[in-house]
This record gives C-alpha cells, structure tokens and sequence, in this order.
C-alpha cells in the first residue's frame, strides 16, 4: 500500500512551529516511502476559523517549501459526507440522538467528581426516543467493555479500557460535526496510512479507533509526537516570543535553517546537527523519535542560521536581503553590488536583519557614532591621522582597494606611528563603527566621496569634543 501521511491544522490561527514540526516529519515520512502528502484544513470551529489564518498556514507551508500532493482540502466543504457517515451510525444503532440540559450534565459532573469519580456521560439517552425536530446532538455509542490497544510509532503499545471512554458527540445541537467524526472519515476517505500528529491529540486515538471499528474502516498506523517546550521548559507558547513560522522569515531567518532546526527537536542521527533536505529524507525514521520532550533552544537556531547563511549561494542571500534593507529605506541598487556586501558581511551576521543592520553604512551615512567605537578611536590624538589620510584619499584618481592601502600605508610611515592608530579611525570614521571586513575593501564599496564626507564629519566630530 502507497504511504499517504497528512498535515491537518486547524485555521485558527497561524502556523506556529509546533505544526511545522509535525508537518515536516509527516512530509519526510511520505517522502522517505515513496508515498504522497496531504494538506487538510480542519476548519469546523466556524467561529474561530479564519480566512487570515488559513493564509498564513498556506503561506507558511509554501515558505519551508512543504509541498503536498493533495489539498488543501477544507472539512467545511464535506459537511454532507460527515452527516452521511453520522446518519448511518443512527441507524445501525451505533450512535444516538441525546437532549440533555446543560444542568444535567453539569450537575452529573459535580456528583462524579464529589465521588472522584472521571467525569463521563453516563448513557442517560442510549435507549430513549428524542423527536429528530427537537434541538439534540449525537453521540457515539462507545463499547462498555474491552480494550482499545495500539502500537504508537514513537511510544510503543498503548492501551486504554473502553470504561475510561464515554460517548462522545459526533455532532453538535446546531448540525456541525465534531472534530473526533470529521477525522476519522478523511483519514479513511483520504487512505491515509499513518496519522503522525502531536501528543496532545493521543487521548483522542482510542475513541477515533472505535469509531474507525465501527465504520468498518482501516484503522491507520498513529505517530504521537512529543511537546516541544520553551527555553524556561513550559509548553511552548506565544509568550516565548517568536513561535509563528512567518514570524521567523520577518526575522531574517532561512527556511533550511528552521527546517534543519525543527528535524532534530526530537529526532536525532548520531552527533549530526547540519542536514540537507535530502539527507533528512534518506536518514528520517518514525521509530527514532524521542518520546521526551524536546526544548526549544533560539540560540541553537541561530547557530544554524548562521551556518546557512555563511555557506548558502550569495546571489541567493543577496535576493533574500534585498527586502529586509527595503525596510530600512534602503534601495540596494544604489551603492555597491549586494552580492559583494553579502560576501564581506555574512559571517558578522545572523540572520538576514541582523546583515542588513551592519551593512546599511554602505548604502546610506550614519547620523552618529557608535558610542564605544568613537569613545576608544575618535579621540584628538586621531586629527592628523583623518586629515592626512582624507588629503591623500582625495588626491586618488582611482578608487581601488590596493591605491587606498598604499594611502594608510604611507600615512603610518609618515607618522612613524602603529598601523592601528591610523586605520582604527578611519574605519570608525567610515563605517560609524558597524563590524567591516578589511578596511580597504571596506572603503572601496562605500565610494570615495562618501569617505571623505564621513572622515570630515568624524573630524568635526573630534573637534567638538576638543
């Protein structure tokens, strides 16, 4: 049987890492087997689903590059196929209409507890008549007896007494289906073969599975990945900061690096921190997954973004770069070649904000001095320096990195000073203290008249001080 996985969040929000995960692995999985990879949206909380979110789970899909071979497909639209299958439940006695009150069941509730007890349905409807016209939901006549027991792919054999179920509703009061109907009949209208999903979904397996069982449908193979945690070891969540996957691109980070990232939040193969994605498709396998939870480390991340972007193709970097100095008012095309700037800067670097950041002094001037730079090099001592090195800067016909050493070169000899106290100024003159490769290079891509501009501003700047 062709391996068919799937990735169903539901659009209430949008694609956090957690999901990315667990659509990474199943996409890895499908693609190890040879099989196909299905995207569906859950979309059945018609209150809190949204268009907004449905974007940006699509957008996040299309930016890790995860594409599927199916889908999307929107349980919104199969709502007739959902009440076909609850429909045939009801007549073969496997589910049943129930009109209970809110204050029954609430007051059932309180009275299990007091006898600490697990709050379940008792069956009160199982065997009574409730007029289809009147307001009801249905529930699944669940078995009384007997185990449910499966083999998780991460966790091993799991099993649950069918005691510790209750009936659960397959469709609410108001017509809709509920989350537990609608994916048990995708999974087996889409033959999907093993549902790889987090862990907070694992009480819902046993009840999926009588359901399943009493379709008469092939139960999947189910994957229960485990949670991933915070830096502070708390469930991940919004207040941890960046945890939206398009969160991490406005951040400058690349779509390989989150990948390589989320691959090992808990699967592992030997030491290896950096995959490609071939590689994490030729070593991925279910059956190494940790069954602990695994921590969320930024730094970790930015470790591995750091990687990419120092060993990824410039050109490529270039273009990724190009919109995040837009959002500096930059226009790249107006100073030196971006794919040169990508070169000397990437290792200072990292994310793509972070590059962009240090490399704006070579499209635009600064309006001051990083404080601790010009606080150690633009002191009075550094005056004739600046203006020896400005006089023969400007004498340059030519304006190259070789002609500009030999300028600093022959103002050190002619100071009779250390090659530091003529450069450590004028680089911080010229770049305003931002980290630079070296200075010649440096100042060839910034351009001669914006050096002698700056190196007159940092003059008048020691001036002032004076």
């Amino acid at each position: 049987m062709t391996v068919r996985t799937r990735f169903a969040p539901s659009p209430t929000g949008y694609l956090h890492v957690g999901g990315a995960r667990t659509a990474l692995f199943s996409w890895l999985h499908a693609r190890k087997h040879g099989g196909q990879f299905v995207l569906r949206i859950e979309d059945t909380d018609l209150e809190r689903s949204t268009a907004e979110s449905v974007n940006a789970i699509l957008e996040g899909m299309t930016w890790l590059g995860l594409e599927y071979n199916e889908g999307p497909f929107y349980q919104t639209h199969r709502f007739d196929r959902y009440n076909e299958v609850i429909d045939q439940l009801l007549e073969k006695g496997l589910a049943y209409r129930c009109d209970c009150s809110r204050e029954r069941l609430e007051k059932l509730r309180e009275e299990q507890m007091a006898r600490k007890e697990k709050p379940r349905y008792d069956g009160f409807c199982r065997h009574r008549e409730i007029d289809p016209g009147h307001p009801h939901v249905v529930r699944f006549h669940n078995p009384d007896e007997g185990v449910v027991e499966f083999d998780d792919l991460v966790r091993g054999r799991i099993s649950v007494a069918n005691t510790e179920l209750d009936d659960l509703i397959i469709r609410r009061s108001d017509g809709t289906p509920t989350y537990n109907l609608t994916v048990v009949v995708d999974d087996a209208d889409m033959n999907i073969t093993q549902v790889i999903r987090g862990d907070d979904h694992i009480n819902n397996t046993p009840r999926q599975i009588n359901l399943l069982n009493a379709l008469g449908l092939k139960v999947p193979e189910y994957a229960h990945l485990p949670m991933i945690l915070g830096d502070d070891g708390a469930r991940l969540s919004k207040r941890h900061g960046a945890v939206s996957v398009m969160q991490y691109m406005e951040e400058g980070f690349l779509p390989e690096a989150l990948l390589n990232y989320l691959v090992r939040l808990g699967w592992s193969h030997g030491d290896q921190e950096i995959f490609s994605l071939d590689e994490m498709v030729e070593l991925f396998d279910l059956a190494e997954v940790n069954r602990a939870p695994s921590a969320f480390n930024t730094e970790k991340l930015l470790w591995i973004n750091q990687h990419y972007l120092k060993s990824d193709d410039p050109k490529r970097i270039a273009r990724l770069l190009s919109p995040h100095l837009g959002k500096l008012d930059i226009d790249p095309t107006e100073g030196p070649d971006l794919v040169q700037v990508v070169e000397a800067q990437r290792e200072r670097a990292s994310t793509l904000v972070e590059l962009a950041r240090i490399s704006a002094f070579y499209y635009r001037d600064f309006d001051t001095f990083e404080p601790k730079a010009a606080k150690k090099a633009l002191k009075e001592a550094a005056l004739e320096p600046l203006a020896l090195v400005r006089a023969r800067l400007a004498e340059l016909s030519e304006w190259n990195r070789e002609d500009i050493h030999e300028v600093i070169d022959s103002a050190v000899k002619t100071l009779e000073v250390g090659f530091g106290k003529v450069a450590m100024p004028v680089r911080v003159a010229v770049t305003g203290g931002a980290p630079s490769p070296d200075l010649d290079l440096t100042m060839e891509m910034i351009g001669q008249a914006a050096c002698l501009r700056r190196i007159d501003k940092a003059i008048d700047y020691i001036q002032k001080l004076s």
